[in-house]
Protein backbone atom coordinates (compact mmCIF):
# COMPACT_ATOMS: atom_id res chain seq x y z
CA UNK A 1 0.00 0.00 0.00
CA UNK A 2 1.61 3.40 -1.10
CA UNK A 3 2.28 5.72 1.96
CA UNK A 4 -0.78 8.09 2.78
CA UNK A 5 -0.54 11.67 1.96
CA UNK A 6 -0.71 14.11 5.31
CA UNK A 7 -3.04 16.76 4.74
CA UNK A 8 -3.56 19.94 7.13
CA UNK A 9 -6.46 20.85 7.14
CA UNK A 10 -6.86 24.42 8.16
CA UNK A 11 -10.04 26.30 9.14
CA UNK A 12 -11.78 29.06 11.79
CA UNK A 13 -9.72 32.09 11.59
CA UNK A 14 -10.04 35.52 12.06
CA UNK A 15 -13.04 36.86 9.95
CA UNK A 16 -16.87 37.55 10.11
CA UNK A 17 -16.80 34.31 8.36
CA UNK A 18 -15.80 32.11 11.18
CA UNK A 19 -18.48 29.54 11.60
CA UNK A 20 -18.54 29.17 7.96
CA UNK A 21 -15.44 27.88 8.02
CA UNK A 22 -16.04 25.57 10.27
CA UNK A 23 -18.77 24.12 8.99
CA UNK A 24 -16.84 23.79 5.24
CA UNK A 25 -13.89 21.88 7.57
CA UNK A 26 -16.19 19.07 8.74
CA UNK A 27 -17.91 18.76 5.53
CA UNK A 28 -14.44 18.83 3.97
CA UNK A 29 -12.66 16.13 6.74
CA UNK A 30 -16.00 13.48 6.45
CA UNK A 31 -15.31 13.13 2.77
CA UNK A 32 -11.51 12.95 2.57
CA UNK A 33 -10.73 9.33 2.08
CA UNK A 34 -8.79 8.26 5.39
CA UNK A 35 -7.26 5.14 3.22
CA UNK A 36 -5.61 7.27 1.44
CA UNK A 37 -4.70 10.71 3.59
CA UNK A 38 -3.61 11.05 7.09
CA UNK A 39 -5.67 14.20 7.98
CA UNK A 40 -4.28 16.78 10.59
CA UNK A 41 -6.93 19.65 11.74
CA UNK A 42 -5.77 22.84 12.42
CA UNK A 43 -7.98 25.04 13.69
CA UNK A 44 -7.02 29.20 14.11
CA UNK A 45 -9.08 31.02 17.05
CA UNK A 46 -10.94 34.43 16.55
CA UNK A 47 -7.73 35.83 17.85
CA UNK A 48 -5.37 34.16 15.38
CA UNK A 49 -3.94 31.69 17.67
CA UNK A 50 -3.27 28.29 16.08
CA UNK A 51 -4.03 25.14 17.76
CA UNK A 52 -4.48 21.12 16.39
CA UNK A 53 -7.75 19.64 17.38
CA UNK A 54 -9.06 15.89 17.20
CA UNK A 55 -11.16 14.96 14.96
CA UNK A 56 -14.07 14.05 17.22
CA UNK A 57 -14.22 17.85 18.30
CA UNK A 58 -15.33 18.59 14.94
CA UNK A 59 -17.43 16.00 14.29
CA UNK A 60 -19.97 16.67 17.22
CA UNK A 61 -20.50 20.06 16.14
CA UNK A 62 -22.61 18.71 13.88
CA UNK A 63 -25.09 21.25 12.20
CA UNK A 64 -23.98 24.09 14.69
CA UNK A 65 -20.80 25.84 13.81
CA UNK A 66 -21.14 27.44 17.08
CA UNK A 67 -20.75 24.51 19.55
CA UNK A 68 -17.06 24.29 18.50
CA UNK A 69 -15.22 26.58 20.93
CA UNK A 70 -11.75 27.55 19.69
CA UNK A 71 -9.40 28.07 22.40
CA UNK A 72 -5.32 27.43 23.10
CA UNK A 73 -4.84 25.02 26.72
CA UNK A 74 -1.04 26.80 26.88
CA UNK A 75 -1.38 29.31 29.36
CA UNK A 76 0.91 31.49 27.40
CA UNK A 77 0.93 32.53 23.92
CA UNK A 78 1.57 30.39 21.31
CA UNK A 79 3.92 31.87 18.27
CA UNK A 80 4.00 29.92 14.60
CA UNK A 81 6.47 30.66 12.52
CA UNK A 82 7.82 29.33 8.86
CA UNK A 83 10.15 27.02 8.59
CA UNK A 84 11.64 26.46 5.19
CA UNK A 85 14.03 23.76 6.18
CA UNK A 86 11.66 21.44 7.58
CA UNK A 87 8.60 22.57 4.89
CA UNK A 88 6.37 23.07 8.10
CA UNK A 89 5.04 25.77 10.35
CA UNK A 90 6.44 25.27 13.75
CA UNK A 91 5.64 26.62 17.18
CA UNK A 92 8.23 28.75 18.59
CA UNK A 93 8.30 26.50 21.58
CA UNK A 94 9.27 23.49 19.40
CA UNK A 95 10.16 21.05 23.03
CA UNK A 96 6.28 21.29 23.15
CA UNK A 97 5.74 19.28 19.72
CA UNK A 98 2.10 18.93 21.19
CA UNK A 99 1.30 22.30 20.53
CA UNK A 100 3.38 22.74 17.91
CA UNK A 101 1.77 22.53 13.65
CA UNK A 102 2.75 18.66 12.39
CA UNK A 103 4.46 18.26 9.34
CA UNK A 104 2.20 17.59 6.38
CA UNK A 105 2.66 17.30 2.52
CA UNK A 106 -0.35 19.95 1.61
CA UNK A 107 -2.24 22.19 3.33
CA UNK A 108 -6.01 22.63 2.16
CA UNK A 109 -7.23 26.42 3.95
CA UNK A 110 -10.51 26.15 4.00
CA UNK A 111 -10.56 29.93 5.61
CA UNK A 112 -12.86 32.32 4.31
CA UNK A 113 -12.79 35.94 4.18
CA UNK A 114 -10.09 37.86 5.83
CA UNK A 115 -6.86 36.56 7.01
CA UNK A 116 -7.37 33.91 5.26
CA UNK A 117 -8.49 34.06 1.67
CA UNK A 118 -6.87 37.47 0.99
CA UNK A 119 -3.30 35.97 0.68
CA UNK A 120 -2.33 36.75 3.66
CA UNK A 121 -2.45 32.90 4.69
CA UNK A 122 -1.22 31.94 1.54
CA UNK A 123 1.95 33.91 1.95
CA UNK A 124 2.37 31.87 5.02
CA UNK A 125 3.07 29.26 3.32
CA UNK A 126 5.20 30.38 0.51
CA UNK A 127 7.58 31.28 3.22
CA UNK A 128 7.37 27.08 4.58
CA UNK A 129 7.41 26.13 1.17
CA UNK A 130 4.68 24.03 2.11
CA UNK A 131 1.97 23.12 -0.73
CA UNK A 132 -1.66 24.55 -0.54
CA UNK A 133 -4.80 24.23 -2.55
CA UNK A 134 -6.02 27.34 -4.28
CA UNK A 135 -4.61 30.43 -5.39
CA UNK A 136 -0.98 31.72 -4.50
CA UNK A 137 -0.40 35.08 -2.76
CA UNK A 138 -1.84 37.48 -6.19
CA UNK A 139 -4.50 36.01 -7.24
CA UNK A 140 -6.03 35.33 -3.31
CA UNK A 141 -5.63 39.58 -2.86
CA UNK A 142 -6.88 40.42 -6.00
CA UNK A 143 -10.09 38.12 -5.69
CA UNK A 144 -10.69 39.73 -2.45
CA UNK A 145 -10.71 43.07 -2.68
CA UNK A 146 -13.84 43.42 -5.35
CA UNK A 147 -12.32 46.89 -6.43
CA UNK A 148 -9.35 45.73 -7.76
CA UNK A 149 -10.82 42.52 -9.39
CA UNK A 150 -13.44 44.22 -11.05
CA UNK A 151 -10.94 46.61 -12.33
CA UNK A 152 -8.97 43.67 -14.16
CA UNK A 153 -12.19 42.42 -14.88
CA UNK A 154 -13.15 44.92 -17.29
CA UNK A 155 -9.69 44.92 -18.96
CA UNK A 156 -10.36 41.41 -19.56
CA UNK A 157 -13.46 42.31 -21.66
CA UNK A 158 -15.80 41.03 -18.76
CA UNK A 159 -18.63 43.08 -17.64
CA UNK A 160 -19.41 44.81 -14.19
CA UNK A 161 -21.89 45.88 -12.44
CA UNK A 162 -21.82 50.09 -11.92
CA UNK A 163 -19.84 50.34 -8.35
CA UNK A 164 -18.73 53.62 -6.47
CA UNK A 165 -15.62 52.79 -4.23
CA UNK A 166 -15.45 55.19 -0.54
CA UNK A 167 -13.23 55.40 1.36
CA UNK A 168 -14.10 55.67 5.55
CA UNK A 169 -12.52 59.02 5.61
CA UNK A 170 -13.84 59.90 2.65
CA UNK A 171 -17.39 59.35 3.89
CA UNK A 172 -16.56 60.64 6.98
CA UNK A 173 -15.38 64.19 5.80
CA UNK A 174 -18.03 64.29 3.39
CA UNK A 175 -21.08 62.42 4.16
CA UNK A 176 -23.72 64.96 2.54
CA UNK A 177 -21.64 64.63 -0.64
CA UNK A 178 -21.51 61.42 -0.95
CA UNK A 179 -25.47 61.24 -0.08
CA UNK A 180 -25.95 63.48 -3.24
CA UNK A 181 -23.66 61.06 -5.70
CA UNK A 182 -24.37 58.53 -5.11
CA UNK A 183 -28.44 59.99 -5.34
CA UNK A 184 -27.54 61.59 -8.91
CA UNK A 185 -25.17 58.65 -10.32
CA UNK A 186 -27.37 55.38 -9.25
CA UNK A 187 -30.81 56.71 -7.26
CA UNK A 188 -32.20 53.99 -5.47
CA UNK A 189 -32.27 50.88 -4.11
CA UNK A 190 -28.25 50.46 -4.07
CA UNK A 191 -25.85 47.95 -2.18
CA UNK A 192 -23.40 48.66 0.15
CA UNK A 193 -20.50 46.12 1.03
CA UNK A 194 -17.56 46.02 2.32
CA UNK A 195 -14.83 45.64 -0.35
CA UNK A 196 -12.38 43.05 1.29
CA UNK A 197 -15.08 40.83 2.92
CA UNK A 198 -17.16 37.40 1.65
CA UNK A 199 -20.75 35.67 2.42
CA UNK A 200 -22.65 38.79 1.89
CA UNK A 201 -20.76 40.24 5.61
CA UNK A 202 -21.89 44.07 6.00
CA UNK A 203 -23.75 43.99 3.15
CA UNK A 204 -26.99 46.30 2.87
CA UNK A 205 -30.17 46.54 0.52
CA UNK A 206 -30.29 50.47 0.70
CA UNK A 207 -33.89 51.94 -0.81
CA UNK A 208 -33.50 55.51 0.18
CA UNK A 209 -30.60 58.37 1.43
CA UNK A 210 -31.81 58.51 4.75
CA UNK A 211 -30.63 54.45 4.66
CA UNK A 212 -27.59 55.03 3.89
CA UNK A 213 -25.49 56.16 6.63
CA UNK A 214 -26.75 53.26 9.14
CA UNK A 215 -25.46 50.81 6.06
CA UNK A 216 -22.08 52.80 5.39
CA UNK A 217 -22.03 52.75 9.44
CA UNK A 218 -22.16 48.91 9.70
CA UNK A 219 -19.68 48.02 6.19
CA UNK A 220 -16.90 49.45 7.41
CA UNK A 221 -16.86 47.75 10.49
CA UNK A 222 -16.01 45.30 8.53
CA UNK A 223 -13.72 47.26 5.88
CA UNK A 224 -12.03 50.68 5.53
CA UNK A 225 -13.33 50.70 1.95
CA UNK A 226 -16.89 50.27 0.75
CA UNK A 227 -18.34 49.53 -2.50
CA UNK A 228 -21.73 51.42 -3.59
CA UNK A 229 -23.59 49.02 -6.56
CA UNK A 230 -26.07 50.39 -8.79
CA UNK A 231 -29.43 47.37 -7.77
CA UNK A 232 -29.98 45.24 -10.41
CA UNK A 233 -33.38 42.97 -11.16
CA UNK A 234 -31.43 39.80 -11.53
CA UNK A 235 -30.81 36.53 -11.49
CA UNK A 236 -27.78 34.90 -9.37
CA UNK A 237 -25.68 32.93 -11.24
CA UNK A 238 -22.89 30.78 -10.46
CA UNK A 239 -19.64 28.88 -12.17
CA UNK A 240 -17.40 26.77 -10.47
CA UNK A 241 -13.88 26.63 -11.99
CA UNK A 242 -11.40 24.18 -11.15
CA UNK A 243 -7.26 23.72 -12.81
CA UNK A 244 -4.09 25.25 -12.63
CA UNK A 245 -3.11 25.89 -16.70
CA UNK A 246 -5.78 24.92 -18.52
CA UNK A 247 -9.34 25.60 -15.71
CA UNK A 248 -12.41 24.01 -16.73
CA UNK A 249 -15.89 25.32 -16.01
CA UNK A 250 -18.80 23.81 -13.91
CA UNK A 251 -22.36 24.07 -15.36
CA UNK A 252 -24.14 27.13 -14.81
CA UNK A 253 -26.12 26.78 -11.22
CA UNK A 254 -28.75 29.44 -9.88
CA UNK A 255 -29.44 30.94 -6.56
CA UNK A 256 -32.85 32.07 -5.97
CA UNK A 257 -33.21 33.99 -2.54
CA UNK A 258 -36.83 33.67 -0.71
CA UNK A 259 -34.99 36.83 1.54
CA UNK A 260 -35.03 40.02 0.05
CA UNK A 261 -31.20 39.30 -1.76
CA UNK A 262 -29.09 36.69 -0.97
CA UNK A 263 -27.88 37.48 2.64
CA UNK A 264 -24.89 36.07 5.25
CA UNK A 265 -28.58 34.65 6.88
CA UNK A 266 -30.04 32.99 3.80
CA UNK A 267 -26.70 31.78 3.25
CA UNK A 268 -25.89 30.45 6.53
CA UNK A 269 -28.37 30.26 9.12
CA UNK A 270 -31.80 29.98 7.34
CA UNK A 271 -32.03 26.34 5.34
CA UNK A 272 -34.56 27.63 3.93
CA UNK A 273 -33.29 30.87 2.61
CA UNK A 274 -33.00 29.95 -0.37
CA UNK A 275 -33.49 27.26 -3.65
CA UNK A 276 -30.93 25.63 -5.59
CA UNK A 277 -31.41 25.01 -8.91
CA UNK A 278 -28.38 23.12 -10.55
CA UNK A 279 -28.12 23.16 -13.58
CA UNK A 280 -30.01 26.78 -13.57
CA UNK A 281 -33.34 26.34 -15.94
CA UNK A 282 -34.27 28.19 -18.68
CA UNK A 283 -30.91 29.89 -19.66
CA UNK A 284 -30.40 30.16 -23.57
CA UNK A 285 -27.40 27.86 -24.39
CA UNK A 286 -25.61 31.84 -25.48
CA UNK A 287 -26.17 32.82 -21.44
CA UNK A 288 -24.48 29.58 -20.50
CA UNK A 289 -21.62 29.14 -22.60
CA UNK A 290 -21.06 33.63 -21.75
CA UNK A 291 -21.08 32.65 -18.49
CA UNK A 292 -18.67 29.43 -18.58
CA UNK A 293 -15.88 31.62 -20.81
CA UNK A 294 -16.38 34.68 -18.13
CA UNK A 295 -15.76 32.60 -15.28
CA UNK A 296 -12.57 31.06 -16.62
CA UNK A 297 -11.44 34.23 -18.15
CA UNK A 298 -12.26 35.75 -14.69
CA UNK A 299 -9.67 32.98 -13.35
CA UNK A 300 -7.04 34.00 -15.68
CA UNK A 301 -7.44 37.52 -14.90
CA UNK A 302 -6.81 37.34 -11.23
CA UNK A 303 -3.78 35.17 -12.15
CA UNK A 304 -6.05 32.30 -9.98
CA UNK A 305 -5.29 28.61 -9.85
CA UNK A 306 -7.10 25.42 -8.00
CA UNK A 307 -10.07 26.52 -7.58
CA UNK A 308 -12.80 29.68 -7.37
CA UNK A 309 -16.69 30.02 -7.65
CA UNK A 310 -17.40 32.77 -10.18
CA UNK A 311 -20.81 34.76 -9.54
CA UNK A 312 -22.70 36.48 -12.02
CA UNK A 313 -26.16 38.66 -12.18
CA UNK A 314 -28.53 38.44 -15.62
CA UNK A 315 -30.69 41.26 -15.82
CA UNK A 316 -34.02 40.16 -16.14
CA UNK A 317 -34.81 43.07 -18.49
CA UNK A 318 -32.44 43.72 -20.85
CA UNK A 319 -30.86 40.14 -20.58
CA UNK A 320 -27.18 41.48 -19.71
CA UNK A 321 -24.79 39.46 -17.77
CA UNK A 322 -22.46 40.72 -15.19
CA UNK A 323 -19.97 39.13 -13.52
CA UNK A 324 -20.41 40.42 -9.43
CA UNK A 325 -17.49 38.32 -7.53
CA UNK A 326 -15.08 35.80 -7.66
CA UNK A 327 -14.50 33.44 -3.93
CA UNK A 328 -10.80 31.89 -4.56
CA UNK A 329 -11.93 30.05 -1.14
CA UNK A 330 -15.86 29.56 -1.87
CA UNK A 331 -17.72 27.24 0.41
CA UNK A 332 -17.13 23.68 1.02
CA UNK A 333 -20.65 22.72 3.40
CA UNK A 334 -22.80 20.23 2.34
CA UNK A 335 -25.71 22.26 1.02
CA UNK A 336 -22.50 24.87 -0.76
CA UNK A 337 -23.23 25.69 -4.52
CA UNK A 338 -19.28 24.83 -5.57
CA UNK A 339 -18.75 20.87 -4.52
CA UNK A 340 -22.60 20.76 -6.07
CA UNK A 341 -21.77 22.11 -9.13
CA UNK A 342 -18.93 19.78 -9.63
CA UNK A 343 -21.38 16.73 -8.76
CA UNK A 344 -23.54 17.89 -11.38
CA UNK A 345 -20.87 17.79 -13.86
CA UNK A 346 -19.65 14.79 -12.88
CA UNK A 347 -17.39 14.93 -10.11
CA UNK A 348 -18.25 13.69 -7.14
CA UNK A 349 -17.15 15.51 -3.45
CA UNK A 350 -14.41 13.56 -2.81
CA UNK A 351 -13.20 13.04 -6.58
CA UNK A 352 -13.37 17.35 -6.08
CA UNK A 353 -10.80 16.93 -3.12
CA UNK A 354 -8.96 14.31 -4.21
CA UNK A 355 -7.92 16.87 -7.92
CA UNK A 356 -7.74 20.02 -5.54
CA UNK A 357 -4.82 18.11 -3.30
CA UNK A 358 -3.28 16.98 -6.85
CA UNK A 359 -3.60 20.40 -8.31
CA UNK A 360 -1.39 21.90 -5.47
CA UNK A 361 1.33 19.47 -5.17
CA UNK A 362 2.01 19.48 -9.17
CA UNK A 363 1.97 23.12 -9.03
CA UNK A 364 4.35 23.13 -5.65
CA UNK A 365 6.83 20.37 -7.26
CA UNK A 366 7.12 22.71 -10.32
CA UNK A 367 7.58 25.90 -7.99
CA UNK A 368 10.21 23.98 -6.44
CA UNK A 369 12.56 23.04 -9.76
CA UNK A 370 12.70 27.51 -9.68
CA UNK A 371 15.82 29.06 -8.91
CA UNK A 372 15.76 31.43 -5.91
CA UNK A 373 19.08 32.95 -6.07
CA UNK A 374 21.39 33.46 -9.28
CA UNK A 375 25.78 32.55 -10.16
CA UNK A 376 27.13 34.24 -12.62
CA UNK A 377 29.52 31.33 -14.85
Amino acid sequence: MSKKIRVGLVFGGRSGEHEVSIASALSVYKALDKMRYDVTLIAIDKTGRWLTLEPQSLIDVGDNPSRLSLHNFDDEDLAIVPHPGLHQLVSSKIGQTSIGVPNVDVVLPIIHGTFGEDGTLQGLFELAQIAYAGSGVLGSALGMDKEMAGKLFELAGIKTVPTISVRKHQYEAAPADWRAKISKEFGFPVFIKPANAGSSVGVHKVKSAQELDVAFLDAFTFDLKVLVQKAIDARELEVSVLGNNEPQASVVGEIIPRHEFYSYEAKYIDEKGAELHIPAKSLTKDIENLAKNWAIAAFKALECRGMARVDFFLDRQSGQLYINEINTIPGFTSISMYPKLWEASGLSYPELLDELIRLALDFHAQRQKLKTNYRST
